[in-house]
């Protein structure tokens, strides 16, 4: 669709460089890259919009989450009603849950636009129920995430061989994730059949101008000094790090370890730096290694939780912290965690300590409860605000008097409510020199201290009652003459523990359950970091610190005056740019920093002029949390000039092969004669019929671009047929594991022997994982004579043997799979995908001539409350579906009991027109 067939609408884009984004998105295709903070979905939603207005647009969104449609589709609404455009359609949104292919067809045909799954669309194109040759245009989000193998990728190849003509745009803002890899930013291009790029990053002279140019938000910029206790466990904590990664680096001399270091330890996306270059040796690693790997992750969280946890919490968390890097008993050979040996670690401990109390919890403790010091520049922050509005009480503009606190996330909230709600209440024994009017968390503090020591007693009582269970498991082993009576293993002998608690369970240690008790264990700790607050005082802590007893209780409302609010919210991305439209603050208190939040408070400043904005920037002075928001800005200002700089070096060119199946997707396969003994060369393109499910893979995508033409259909027996004769099941290794744990794979296994020439099982491997298995275990005589739990390098065997005719294949990669299976169809006969789909179903059922179906098991599997475990008591008390959809409540709930019973007669009795 041309710029000269858009009708002319109202836009929501006051800033110069917004309209300029506007401008070149009618006019051609491009990848936009803008910096965080800028307004990236209110520029989509306006160019939607635009398309919206004229009508008779079929236009597809891919990539957008559940909360970036909610968002979507609201803007869509507002911009119809006040463009009062009479063609506008608005938002459809296409899920997995309940969209029937015939619901989906009636409402392509009347266009629109649709946010879809990628899952979804991929089907709907390839089984021509969505011709992509009259889609208008397609809508990519987060396009950083497009790579080679992903499904958006194989959408927007079949969306262009077959449509030249309609519109393409991607849209991101994270430009550090296009500078990865030899010329990722042309890497990418291709992967989106795009030429062009188009860069906004904050430097920009368009940004700057519309940002700089206008009236400037007025910040105020407060640095907190840490306590020295806090100062202390902060760079204990880095000496931790530092250690670790020194050993990262010694047991792992052959990687590639620049980015190994502790400026990058601080960024969010260290561990995934880390595992990037372990995955592929992942399996000869050592479990020091392993273990340490574990540790950089709670370290780097511990580090952050000084700043953002009070004195108390922070405690409570390194118990939890110290508790799970302890090896449980038993495990005389496993070491603690080295971090654990170090003096630093000690000197974290004792000014964690030092921080709540001195003295021993077993004698007399003296409270000391440190207050975090952002907590009394919050205060006074807030009763300068207050007294600003009652000395100024005439509003110059139409800004709220509402005060917008922004926080990391909801734990910190939670503390700062707690803290506004309880900063003028006094304790009993309060200290005499405290004022009535002077901000303290003295109250608060002392009620924490109380939760906290009754946690404490309750921690250590589980962990004894735990431990002691398993050294009763161990006495008992040792006593049967298990392994663990055996002694130390002999020097020449390989020990087969492998520092992974599966591993250590191997056949010939059946009895042995200590690694569950310790499961269990670790099970404990992780509930235990994740309700730090829960306590059995909590109703009396509501109580004490005023807590509305109908907080959490959506029925409930009661309205405030808007100069009365301290909104307290955590940042939320885009979501943040309708928080501030909504409360429209003249007072923001970023309480800690976010560089795309301080973008968005330009935006939304310069978007009105006639709003006046004061922000107050606290941040810890040679804290961590400075040295993140100086490295964010800095990575994705560099991100932006190699990315300026491939541009200007690159030569775009798209792989023409790749848009003309015709010409290069069909090829010369060979294939005899019968009867005639003659080898004839045919022109044909090799297809395959892949079940539905499998595109959540990227196999299928890759052999599309292989030239084989992919046939989706709802298979009963495996997931690949790719001739009359060969049905293949698929399956990563995770998959492997849990098909043999509930029993399902040798069913699959017996079916496809049952209906198939040549069944084969599929394991295939992440590309960038290790191509490996445990190694074999030692089958000695015990390990022999015992197969109650086999490992699964036994259970294969025992497959192999139950199934003679079942061939394995082992695949490295997806690539590999795909170029197995193209030599396997070499001189082979193409299948049918109504025979492919018809097999394996029960007499009487219709295959609907290889388009999607499903067996009634199938059905009854979706229905709100089946499970494996109760499907079938329904099936031996009702004949058929017809009858179970058509059954009251009651009966439902006799037989499958209340509340499943319930879910079901609603799902049954919904009214989807209302709907």
């Amino acid at each position: 669709m041309s710029a000269e067939e858009l009708p002319p609408v109202k836009l929501s884009l006051p800033l110069e460089f917004q309209q300029e984004i506007f401008r070149e998105l009618r006019s051609e295709d491009e990848l936009l890259i803008m910096a965080r903070g800028l307004g990236l979905l209110r520029i989509v939603t306006n160019f939607l919009h635009s398309c919206d207005a004229a009508g008779n647009n079929l236009i597809l969104i891919i990539g957008a989450d559940d909360r970036e449609n909610e968002w979507i589709g609201e803007s869509l609404a507002e911009h119809a009603t006040i463009s009062r455009a009479p063609k506008c359609r608005g938002l459809t949104i296409v899920s997995n849950e309940a969209v029937t292919i015939a619901a989906r067809a009636k409402m392509y045909a009347n266009s629109g636009i649709f946010s879809i799954t990628s899952r979804i669309l991929i089907v709907d194109f390839l089984s021509e129920w969505l011709d992509p040759a009259i889609v208008s245009g397609i809508v990519v989000l987060h396009a950083e995430k497009v790579v080679a193998t992903a499904l958006e990728a194989f959408i927007l190849r079949v969306y262009r061989q077959k449509n030249k003509d309609g519109f393409l745009k991607a849209f991101s803002d994270v430009p550090e994730s296009f500078t990865y890899g030899i010329s990722p930013l042309a890497t990418m291009m291709r992967n989106l059949f795009l030429r062009k790029p188009s860069l906004y990053p904050r430097f920009h002279v368009e940004v700057a101008n519309s940002l700089y140019g206008k009236k400037k938000v007025e910040v105020i910029e407060l640095e907190v000094d840490m306590t020295d206790s806090m100062r202390s466990i902060q760079n204990a904590i880095m000496e931790c790090i530092e250690a670790s990664i020194s050993e990262l680096k010694k047991g792992n001399s052959g990687l590639e370890m620049d980015d190994w270091n502790l400026d990058n330890a601080l960024h969010r996306n260290f561990q995934a730096i880390v595992m990037r270059q372990l995955d592929p040796v992942w399996h000869r690693t050592s479990p020091r290694t392993k273990q340490i790997v574990r540790d950089l992750g709670e370290l780097r969280q511990l580090l952050f939780a000084v700043l953002t946890y009070d004195a108390v919490k922070f405690n409570q968390y390194l118990d939890t912290i110290v508790a799970a890097a302890q090896p449980p008993p038993g495990k005389i050979r496993q070491n603690p965690s080295p971090w654990l040996l170090l003096d630093a670690a000690e000197t974290m401990f004792e000014a964690a300590r030092r921080r709540v109390y001195t003295g021993k919890l077993s004698e007399k403790i003296e409270p000391v409860l440190e207050e975090q010091p952002k907590w009394e520049i919050l205060a006074k922050i807030i009763e300068e605000i207050e007294q600003d509005m009652y000395f100024h009480p005439t509003k110059l503009d139409d800004s709220s008097d509402a005060i917008l606190v922004m926080c990391g996330d909801q734990a910190a909230c939670s503390q700062i409510r707690e803290y506004l709600q309880s900063m003028h209440k006094r304790p009993e024994n309060a200290n005499e020199e405290l004022k009535d009017d002077e901000p303290s968390a003295a109250f608060m503090m002392r009620r924490r201290l109380r939760n906290y020591l009754t946690w404490k007693r309750s921690f250590t009582k589980v962990s004894a009652s735990l431990d002691s269970e398993i050294q009763k498991a161990m006495q008992a082993t040792e006593a049967r003459g298990g392994p663990a009576s055996r002694g130390r293993a002999p020097p020449s002998k390989r020990r087969r523990v492998r520092g992974s608690a599966a591993a250590a369970s191997g056949p010939s240690r059946p009895e042995l359950n200590s690694v569950h008790v310790a499961g269990d264990k670790d099970a404990h700790i992780a509930a235990l970091l994740s309700n730090l607050e829960v306590t059995e005082v909590e109703a009396q802590e509501r109580a004490e610190i005023g807590i509305d007893p109908l907080e959490g209780m959506e029925d409930y409302y009661e309205l405030y005056d808007m100069k009365d609010l301290v909104v307290v919210h955590p940042f939320d991305g885009d979501m943040d740019d309708h928080l501030l439209e909504e409360i429209k603050p003249r007072y923001i208190i970023l309480y800690e920093p976010d560089l795309a939040f301080i973008r968005r408070v330009e935006v939304y400043r310069s978007c009105h002029t006639d709003r006046s904005v004061r922000v107050y920037f606290m941040y810890y002075s040679g804290s961590v949390e400075e040295q993140r928001y100086l490295g964010s800005s800095r990575r994705e200002k560099d991100a932006f000039t190699k990315l300026i700089r491939e541009r200007g070096n690159m030569a775009m060119t798209i792989d023409t092969a790749n848009l003309n199946p015709e010409e290069t997707f069909l090829r010369t396969i060979n294939t005899r004669i019968a009867g005639g003994g003659r080898i004839a060369a045919t022109t044909v393109q090799p297809r395959v019929v892949v079940d539905v499910r499998e595109f959540s893979s990227s196999l299928p995508s890759l052999l599309h671009g292989r030239g084989m033409e992919i046939l989706p259909c709802m298979l009963t027996v495996g997931d690949y047929i790719l001739t009359p004769k060969i049905c293949i099941e698929r399956k990563s290794v995770s998959d492997l594991i849990g098909s043999f744990a509930n029993g399902r794979l040798f069913n699959q296994a017996e079916q496809m022997s049952q209906h198939y020439e040549n069944p084969m099982l599929l394991i295939e491997f992440d590309q960038n994982k290790s191509f490996t298995l445990e190694p074999f275990a030692d089958l000695s005589s015990a390990a022999a004579a015992t197969m109650a739990a086999p490992d699964l390098q036994g259970k294969l065997v025992m497959l192999t043997i139950a199934f003679p005719r079942l061939r394995i294949i082992w695949s490295s990669s997806p690539y590999q799979t795909a170029e197995i299976f193209e030599e396997l169809k070499k001189l082979q006969e193409e299948p049918d995908p109504v025979k492919a789909v018809q097999i394996g179903l029960e007499e009487g059922e219709d295959a609907e001539s290889g388009a999607v179906s499903q067996t009634p098991m199938d059905m009854l599997r979706v229905v709100p409350g089946i499970t494996d475990k109760n499907l079938y008591a329904i099936t031996a008390e009702v004949e058929n579906i017809q009858e179970l959809a058509n059954m009251e409540e009651e009966a439902l709930c006799r037989i499958m009991g209340r509340e499943v019973g319930r879910k079901m007669w609603k799902f049954f009795n919904r009214n989807v027109v209302d709907d």
